[in-house]
């Protein structure tokens, strides 16, 4: 029997996965794209994901995301995210949300890295976005399908300022799309103008700030939600009659009312309508699931993306494969100037 390598273990910090994630925005689009592809083509396993509640802090919950994933040169790459989110930590100045990401050897099954992944979730359900909004825009707003005469930009929106909108707001150059406008609405007024300011920063688009979230929506092409809501506060179809593409990443934003006036775009639609999202509560509604009209992954694989009749609205629950698959990028990127952990495996003897 041939010796094998010893398994090793190391472990990256959340600057060390900053750093990586913030040089290589195209390359973690490129790998989520892959790995939805792949998720289309059934080489994925992705159980439900376990959500941990508290019953005297019902706001509160961690959530597991155990995922396996074999891409289309037949390596495997298998792990677990465990990610919380604890809406309260907004008022003591932190983010809402903290995690970590197990990766697993795919020959031995030991584990084989922990990164922090709080970074990996935002870049993730950003690439996640913008990939989306690619597919849902690229037949009427990409400057390939504009005439040479058209000369309105894009309107975009952010519906809640926190992490993931600064992530997205960060990855929407990738889009392709002509943005002339960008409107930030939070209950906080200055959460909402720290990330105008950022917008304004990095991208150099015109960035204000509305108090008004019903004309922060009627006056967008494109709304990004990414709030903390447990449930849906936005409940007139009106608002959206000038058919805009929503990406309604926070899930439960919306009541069943828009939902049912939308086609609506999902990354897996066993997992998105569960855990009282707004897909979920309007399955319960009405009895039925024909309101989903098309996933991400069909899109990416060549499917036509729905008419721009309706609203298009793009619910993704977050699969565990993005993550697995986007932290093995990263492992890639540092493995080689990370020393491992000394004796993490103590006793590997076999007998």
């Amino acid at each position: 029997m041939n010796a094998q390598p010893l398994p090793q273990f190391r472990v990256f910090t959340g600057e060390q996965v900053g750093a990586v994630l913030g040089e290589g925005q195209s390359a973690v689009l490129d790998t989520v794209e892959a790995a939805y592809r792949a998720h289309h083509a059934g080489r994925t396993v992705n159980p439900q994901s376990q959500f941990l509640r508290f019953p005297d802090a019902q706001r509160n919950r961690i959530i597991a995301l155990p995922a396996h994933l074999r891409d289309d040169k037949g390596e495997a790459v298998t792990g677990i995210k465990w990610i919380s989110s604890f809406p309260d930590n907004i008022e003591r100045g932190m983010p809402r949300a903290s995690a970590v990401l197990i990766l697993n050897d795919g020959a031995t099954g030991y584990p084989m890295a922990c990164m922090e992944a709080s970074f990996i979730s935002a870049a993730r359900t950003a690439a996640s976005a913008v990939s989306a909004l690619r597919c849902l825009a690229r037949d009427r707003f990409t400057t390939t399908a504009m005439s040479e005469s058209a000369t309105r930009r894009l309107r975009v929106a952010f519906v809640g300022a926190g992490v993931i909108a600064r992530h997205v707001a960060e990855c929407l150059p990738l889009a392709g799309l002509p943005i002339g406008e960008v409107r930030v609405h939070d209950l906080n007024p200055d959460y909402a103008a720290s990330l105008a300011t950022h917008i304004d920063a990095r991208l150099g688009d015109a960035v204000c700030t509305d108090a008004s979230l019903e004309r922060t929506v009627r006056a967008s092409d494109v709304v990004v939600f990414t709030t903390t809501a447990s449930s849906p506060y936005v409940d007139n179809p009106d608002w959206f009659s000038h058919c805009p593409i929503v990406l309604h990443l926070s899930l439960r934003d919306l009541a069943p009312a828009v939902i049912l006036a939308s086609h609506n775009v999902v990354d897996d639609i066993d997992h998105c309508l569960r855990a009282m999202t707004s897909l979920h509560l309007t399955e319960v509604e009405t009895g039925h699931r024909r309101f989903v009209t098309t996933s991400l992954p069909h899109l990416l694989c060549g499917g036509h993306a729905p008419q721009r009749d309706r609203p298009i609205v793009f619910s993704p629950f977050g699969l565990g494969i993005l993550d697995i698959a986007v932290g093995r990028w990263i492992y890639e990127q540092l493995a080689a100037q990370q020393a491992p952990v000394p004796r993490f495996f103590h006793d590997l003897q076999r007998a």
